[in-house]
């Protein structure tokens, strides 16, 4: 009765994960055609890729860029669309971008001496810009969910990791349970 047991266990951590992200996909599918109006599944959702496909090509054409740069500089001047327009296009250049900023994981002590330590990610080498000399700015995301912290630290505190970033960040998110940095 264990071995059952302990095989539907096994099941249901391999079934869950994949039965959720099927739903979420198929999910997102049918409301990107319901707000369309398109009665193909998926159709929808095709058509929004090859959008934001089209939009980065005429982002990235010579003859378009400036039209985007003008709007681009509208929308920084709406206070509340300001916050909102560039901290998404922050973040998401954090993450996909040219700029990629979660590119150097590090260990991070807290308190000197102590041992607690904490995995984050160098944002700023330096925040002279703001007076503070010999300090750099780390990201510490949370696990399970997409926020964090941005702590200020004595650079001498921060210890660079040779790892991927990629695997570091979902080393974090996952609370220390993801396999991609065990070997």
């Amino acid at each position: 009765m264990r071995r059952l047991f302990n095989y539907f266990i096994r099941g249901l951590i391999v079934t869950a994960p994949l039965a959720l992200t099927l739903y979420v996909c198929w999910d997102l599918f049918q409301r990107v055609d319901r707000w369309l109006g398109l009665s193909i599944p998926g159709a929808g959702f095709v058509i929004t890729l090859l959008l934001i496909t089209l939009v980065g090509f005429l982002a990235s054409n010579l003859l378009t860029r400036g039209a985007v740069s003008a709007v681009e500089r509208l929308l920084q001047r709406l206070p509340f669309v300001r916050l909102l327009y560039g901290s998404t296009r922050d973040l998401l250049s954090a993450f996909v971008g040219e700029k990629r900023r979660f590119e150097t994981p590090v260990l991070l002590t807290l308190t000197p001496g102590e041992g607690v330590q904490v995995l984050g990610f160098v944002t700023a080498e330096s925040l002279e810009v703001l007076g503070l000399r010999g300090y750099v700015a780390v990201y510490v995301p949370q696990s399970y969910g997409f926020s964090g912290n941005l702590l200020v630290v004595p650079s001498t505190r921060v210890r660079p990791l040779e790892a991927d970033s990629a695997d570091v960040m979902a080393f974090i998110v996952s609370g220390g349970i993801s396999t991609s940095l065990k070997r």
